[in-house]
């Protein structure tokens, strides 16, 4: 029996800037100090992003805190990791950034049973403003929806 995963961190805005296309888990590499950071609830992937670097696939721009001010090491907040993905899942990501246009967003960072750390990361086509406009108005039309078949179980 598998425990649920413990979000870290998570980028709520993704899902509403971009068409999710698929979704992919990958390892990261990290010091101790970010892990502790990250148990400790503290880290923003909002505006992070992966791409590859010397042909490997990175996480730019993920802000995790220094865990205490009076580490005697602290890490760098915003430094590129690396990421761990098999040979065949990094040539499809890869081929779907340059060829097609899209883009890899990390949805969240959690944490496994085994205690590890692991990025979601979406292969996200961007969404122009109409669509961002009809998410919304369906959006609310569920939720009014849902409020009025709620309403009418009461009467």
């Amino acid at each position: 029996m598998a425990l649920p995963a413990r979000i870290a961190a998570q980028n709520r805005r993704a899902r509403h800037d971009y068409f999710i296309l698929s979704e992919i888990e990958a390892g990261i590499i990290l010091v101790g100090t970010e892990i502790k950071s990250l148990r400790a609830g503290k880290g923003n992937i909002n505006e992070a992003y992966a791409g590859p670097m010397q042909d490997e696939l990175y996480l730019f721009n993920a802000y995790i805190p220094e865990y205490q001010s009076k580490m005697p090491f602290p890490h760098e907040t915003r430094r590129p990791r690396k990421l761990l993905v098999h040979k065949r899942e990094l040539a499809k990501l890869l081929g779907g950034i340059t060829k097609d246009g899209m883009t890899l967003v990390p949805l969240d960072i959690h944490f496994v049973d085994r205690g590890y750390a692991k990025v979601q990361l979406g292969l996200a086509k961007g969404k122009k403003l109409h669509d961002k406009r009809e998410a919304i108005k369906e959006r609310d039309w569920n939720r009014d929806k849902a409020r009025l078949i709620r309403d009418k179980g009461r009467e």
